[in-house]
C-alpha cells in the first residue's frame, strides 16, 4: 500500500512560541514527529510549513519540505496547496499528521492509511477511550461515537455519550478522538469547496462539516497508546518526561 504523509508545520502558535523548534532531548519536536511518520513506511514524507526557519531546521535533518502561504487557517488548506504544488495524483492516500505530535506512533500513522485503503469511506481517523470522567468531561477533550462498522456519527467537545444517571457513566462507552487523519487527495481538494457547517462554526471542529455534507469517516481504536500532543511548556515537559 502507497500511502504520503504530509506534516502541516506552522511557526506561529499563541501558547507555546515556535514550540516545533522546542528541544526533546537533542532533537527539535518536529524532527521527533517527522521520524515517526518515517517509520510508517509511507512512500514520502512531507513538511509543509510557512517559515523559512522551520524549513532551515527539516532541511538540516534530512526532510523533504514544501514551503506554504502564511494565509492557511487549517492543516488541511495548507495540504491542499501541497497538492497543487508537487501535483500529487488525485487518487493518492494522503495522512495529515499534526507537526505538534512527537510521540504518535509509526504504526498508528500506517494504521490509519491502511484503514482508508480497506474501506470504501472517504477519510479515515483514529480515536482511543477516555482515560477517566475528568477527561470524558473537558471541552478540550474531543470526543468521538462510531457505529458497529466503523462510521462516525458524531464528534463533539460535549461529553458522549451522555449517561443520563451520573453512576452509569462507563469510560469503556467513551472515546476520545486522535487528530490524525486519511483521505484520498482529491476529496482534500472537494472538502475546500464545502461551506463550513453550524455544526463546525459551533463545535470548532472541521470533520463536522464532512459528516454534514453526507460524506462518511471511518473510526477505529489506534492499535497503541499515542501518548500526547504539545500545546503548552507542560505538555513539552510531559513528552521530555516520556521520551528521556
Amino acid at each position: 500500500m502507497d500511502f504520503s504523509v504530509i506534516i502541516p508545520a506552522r511557526y506561529a502558535s499563541t501558547r507555546l512560541n515556535a514550540k516545533l523548534l522546542q528541544d526533546i532531548h537533542g532533537k527539535p519536536l518536529i524532527q521527533r514527529t517527522y521520524e515517526n511518520a518515517i517509520k510508517s513506511g509511507a512512500t514520502r514524507v512531507i513538511i509543509a510549513t510557512d517559515d523559512a526557519r522551520i524549513e532551515a531546521v527539516a532541511n538540516d535533518f534530512g526532510a523533504i519540505t514544501c514551503m506554504t502561504g502564511g494565509h492557511h487557517t487549517s492543516g488541511t488548506s495548507r495540504l491542499a496547496e501541497v497538492l497543487e504544488k508537487l501535483s500529487i495524483d488525485d487518487d493518492e492516500i494522503i495522512v495529515n499528521v499534526q507537526g505538534d505530535e512527537p510521540m504518535l506512533g509509526a504504526s498508528v500513522i500506517e494504521q490509519v492509511a491502511s484503514n482508508l485503503a480497506n474501506s470504501d469511506m472517504q477519510m479515515a481517523t483514529l480515536c482511543e477511550n477516555v482515560i477517566d470522567k475528568e477527561q470524558y468531561l473537558d471541552p478540550n477533550c474531543v470526543k468521538v461515537v462510531f457505529d458497529k462498522f466503523g462510521k462516525a456519527l458524531y464528534f463533539s467537545r460535549s461529553p458522549i455519550p451522555a449517561f443520563r444517571e451520573d453512576d452509569d457513566f462507563d469510560a469503556s462507552l467513551c472515546f476520545k478522538h486522535i487528530g490524525i487523519y486519511a483521505y484520498r487527495s482529491d476529496f482534500i481538494k472537494q472538502y475546500l469547496t464545502m461551506d463550513s457547517s453550524a455544526y463546525e462554526l459551533v463545535e470548532k471542529l472541521e470533520q463536522l462539516t464532512v459528516l454534514n455534507e453526507g460524506f462518511d469517516i471511518h473510526v477505529a481504536p489506534a492499535c497503541e497508546a499515542t501518548g500526547f500532543g504539545v500545546d503548552t511548556i507542560e505538555d513539552l515537559a510531559k513528552v521530555r518526561e516520556a521520551l528521556q
